[in-house]
Order: structure tokens, then sequence, then C-alpha cells
């Protein structure tokens, strides 16, 4: 089983900043590879907003770059996701995200419930 807590979520006005965080643990991952966040708004496809590596390479959706910053503490198994300067178009629903090999070396996709960003104008 693996069990992501996220945090951080909430209402803010445009040009305001939030941090989300996301803890996993699990049983039977071996390593947590790669972290990272999706993100869906209504009507919209969910779409990666930020990943990073176990070894802190970093990926960024274009329209998040520049502005948000994501970062992860690998002793806690913890991803970070600060955002700012807030636009209303994020306003989504955002995911933490897992992906790492089992014990047994098959791979382990996992993405949580989500928190909710919304972004007022």
């Amino acid at each position: 089983q693996v069990q992501l807590v996220e945090s951080g979520g909430g209402l803010v006005q445009a040009g305001g900043s939030l941090n989300l965080s996301c803890v996993a643990s699990s049983a039977i991952i071996f390593s947590v590879n790669v972290m990272g966040w999706y993100r869906q708004g209504q009507g919209k496809q969910r779409e990666l907003v930020a990943s990073i590596t176990k070894g802190g390479s970093v990926n960024y959706a274009d329209s998040v770059k520049g502005r948000f910053t994501i970062s992860r503490d690998n002793a806690k198994n913890a991803v970070y996701l600060q955002m700012n300067s807030l636009k209303p178009e994020d306003t989504a629903v955002y995911y933490c995200h897992l992906e790492g090999p089992d014990y047994l070396g098959d791979p382990i996709h996992y993405t949580n419930k989500g928190t909710q960003v919304t972004v007022s104008s």
C-alpha cells in the first residue's frame, strides 16, 4: 500500500503564493524515484505541473516555469511545490504523484486524491 498526505492547498488572490507539501509512506515501494504534481482544472485535461527525480533533476510545464519551484526531501519521501505569482488559470485540483519500483522490481505509479487550489482574480 501507498499513502500520500497532501497539504497546503486553498484560496489565494492572484499574484499570491501557496506551498504544497506531500509526504509518502509505503511498505511496498523499494525506492521513490520520481515525485511530482499533476493538476486538472475544470473542463481541462490532467497535466503534469512539475516532477523531480531522486537525484534532483526537475521538469516543469511551460506554463509554470519561473513561477513554481519543486523540491524534495529524500529522507522523508516528501515533495514540495512552491507556487508564486499565481494566476486564475492555475486554479485546479493538484495531485501528488510518485513512481518507483517495488521490492520485486515491478513499477509502481501512484497518484493521490488531490488538493484544491483556487486563485481569485
